[in-house]
């Protein structure tokens, strides 16, 4: 039996490895090994840096196609000369497949999720890891992508598996999440006294739609109020001057710590020392960084974006905020002042995030097979 996968990472080839971005290939590593055979449709050229790592599987048929996205003019006339190519490709490799597998949203998600309809009797599984939650502010192909998949008229024989559990869902639609930790991972959980100064940490790219700047603005204003913390980042990205600009202008540099991209154990480290989490991200997924940080009992300050008002359980695993900078140093300065609230939301935090482990998700994939 053989897999079908068709996605808008890229797979690259460097020393004669396939390679993509580290978490996909973690994540595909699960799937690659109930299949005799593995197909990967996607693009093959990626010209930005790229955290990435080897499959452990290198027997893969590698079926390579032009990168396509309309967000600008000269994009969207190139979109029109390869879609149609690309169309033809997937299905002549559907033809072939034993079973389905989409990764959206993406341009070739998109393509993948339109020619799926014409093999209702395949095998299909498809992981959407944007935001599936209903009514959310959205770009259109987004919109299209989640409405194809989940129509049971359209899209059949499909399991569609989404991050959070949102009500009124379609049959074909089902809960799921990502995997960070082994159960060999369950080390015994930092005991947190939460004296000043408090730790603080941002994981993830140093980009406008993360917010890094506005965690540094909300750290800095609760240091004016009285509260001695500290800001340690992990990430990289195009905002790191404006957060030096901005640790200046808030007289911030000696609480500011950059630490760059960092390894996995160096992050491991990191939460451990650390007592909260600050992720004021506009847009996610299933955030890893936040199921990390609790998997150590860091209290998550978030925004109520796509499924981490389910992982926070409404607030009671974390802080939600409103991106409102008085009524979050407000919100986190009542949280601040008691201890014992503080340490029971760390241990429910962790005993949340310990349920989903890589052997569990693992089993989950199985049973989707």
């Amino acid at each position: 039996m053989n897999i079908l996968v068709i996605s808008s990472a890229p797979v690259l080839k460097k020393d004669g490895n396939y390679m993509a971005y580290s978490p996909y290939v973690i994540e595909m590593d699960f799937w690659f090994k109930y299949f005799e055979g593995v197909v990967i449709l996607c693009p093959s050229q990626y010209d930005k840096p790229l955290l990435k790592t080897s499959f452990k599987r290198q027997d893969i048929h590698l079926v390579s196609v032009n990168p396509i996205s309309i967000d600008s003019f000269l994009s969207g006339l190139t979109a029109i000369v390869y879609t149609p190519k690309i169309l033809m490709t997937i299905f002549f490799e559907m033809l072939s497949a034993d079973h389905i597998h989409l990764r959206c949203p993406g341009n070739m998600g998109l393509l993948g999720a339109l020619v799926q309809i014409f093999f209702p009797h395949k095998s299909k599984t498809a992981k959407y890891a944007g935001n599936w939650k209903p009514g959310a502010s959205q770009p259109w192909s987004y919109r299209l992508q989640k409405w194809i998949l989940s129509n049971t008229y359209l899209t059949k024989n499909m399991q569609v598996l989404v991050y959070g559990e949102w009500p009124n869902q379609k049959a074909n639609v089902k809960a799921f999440f990502t995997a960070s930790y082994s159960e060999k991972d369950k080390a015994e959980i930092p005991k947190r006294k939460y004296d000043l100064p408090l730790r603080f940490l941002f994981v993830g790219s140093l980009s406008p739609g993360k917010q890094p700047v506005y965690a540094l603005e909300l750290v800095a204003e609760l240091i004016e109020r009285g509260f001695p913390l500290e800001l340690h980042v992990y990430g990289e990205g195009p905002e790191r001057e404006k957060l030096n600009k901005a640790a200046k202008e808030l007289k911030m540099e000696r609480q500011l710590f950059l630490h760059g991209n960092q390894s996995s154990e160096a992050l491991k480290e990191a939460y451990a020392k650390s007592h909260f989490l600050i992720l004021p991200s506009k847009s996610e997924g299933w955030p890893k960084a936040v199921a990390e940080a609790m998997w150590w009992g860091v209290i998550p300050v978030a925004t109520p974006v796509s499924c981490v008002p389910w992982m926070l359980n409404s607030g009671k695993r974390g802080v939600l905020l409103e991106t409102d900078l008085d009524m979050d140093v407000e919100r986190l300065k009542e949280h601040l002042l008691d201890k014992n609230k503080l340490k029971t939301m760390a241990a429910e935090a962790a005993s949340w995030s310990r349920n989903y482990t890589l052997e569990r998700f693992d089993a989950e994939i199985k049973k989707l097979l």
